[in-house]
């Protein structure tokens, strides 16, 4: 944020904390997170503006996010002079950027809703999340349904899998062609593996987000552990690792036991559990089907 957009926050009335009409649902949402995005969209309620629509593009992907819903640029340093011209009457945000909390609050009332934290269960802050939004926008029923829906949908894919499930996988993130991002405890993907029934390979300690950072080697320590790794991947990744002894040396990869996920919402909430179980449950069915 610069030194001149918080300058001229200061200059704005400070708004109360509540909405003047409490009683009605706010109509004009400003949501700073793309978790929090995806359940509005999935009650049916449209945020006016989100950040980095091009990163939704990327690594979302669905809900597709409808093209009138506005741009306020990048999530740490959000266009607040933009931000102050749609006149929200109400800011979604989390606990992660509460360190602007103080200057949005001089546009509109702000909500922080937790669902990364440090003792884990992401899984289940997203329930709690899904229920305090909907009975924010008004939408109850429709919150209920969309965790029945999810937790119908785990059972489904549970039984599918069973047959499958035998042997654990890694999930990654490549951030360069020698380095991945790998999700184990206390992330989203673990909590849906807990509910279909598939065993992570990766046991090792993670960080607040659910992910450890490890050069590619530090994926050998499963001799029979499948790797599911998710788009977007690095420019030239690709060419990079088929040249690459280490990566070559891999037991998935001499054993041809990979699976190329298309994009997840890693921090994401209910909407991205269930597209994460559907993905992997379609990418080791058409594994299994071609031998």
């Amino acid at each position: 944020m610069s030194r001149r957009a918080a300058l001229g926050l200061l200059a704005i009335p400070f708004i109360a904390t509540l909405p003047a009409h409490a009683e009605q649902p706010p109509q004009r949402i400003v949501c700073l997170d793309h978790g929090l995005t995806e359940t509005l969209l999935m009650l049916g309620v449209r945020p006016i503006a989100v950040p980095n629509r091009e990163s939704w593009e990327a690594w979302v992907v669905e809900p597709p996010l409808p093209p009138e819903i506005a741009d306020i640029g990048t999530l740490l340093e959000p266009n607040l002079e933009f931000l102050q011209q749609l006149r929200p009457d109400i800011i979604l945000s989390i606990p992660f950027l509460d360190g602007i909390k103080p200057l949005l609050e001089r546009i509109a009332p702000v909500t922080s809703i937790s669902i990364y934290a440090e003792d884990g269960q992401p899984y289940e802050r997203s329930v709690a999340a899904t229920r305090q939004l909907a009975q924010l926008v008004g939408k109850v029923e429709e919150g209920e349904a969309l965790i029945r829906e999810t937790e119908e949908k785990f059972a489904e894919i549970r039984l599918r899998l069973e047959p499958l499930s035998e042997r654990p996988i890694y999930v990654v993130s490549f951030l360069d062609p020698r380095n991945v991002r790998v999700y184990g405890r206390k992330s989203l993907f673990q909590e849906v593996f807990d509910r279909i029934g598939i065993r992570n390979a990766w046991t090792a300690e993670t960080n607040y987000w659910g992910f450890s950072t490890v050069g590619i080697d530090g994926l050998a320590g499963s001799s029979n552990a499948r790797l599911a790794y998710l788009d977007p991947l690095p420019t030239g990744a690709t060419g990079t690792l088929t040249e690459s002894p280490v990566w070559n040396a891999m037991p998935f990869v001499r054993s041809r036991s990979m699976l190329h996920l298309p994009p997840v919402l890693m921090f994401g909430t209910l909407p991205s559990a269930t597209r994460f179980a559907q993905v992997l449950a379609d990418a080791l069915t058409a594994e299994s089907a071609n031998g």
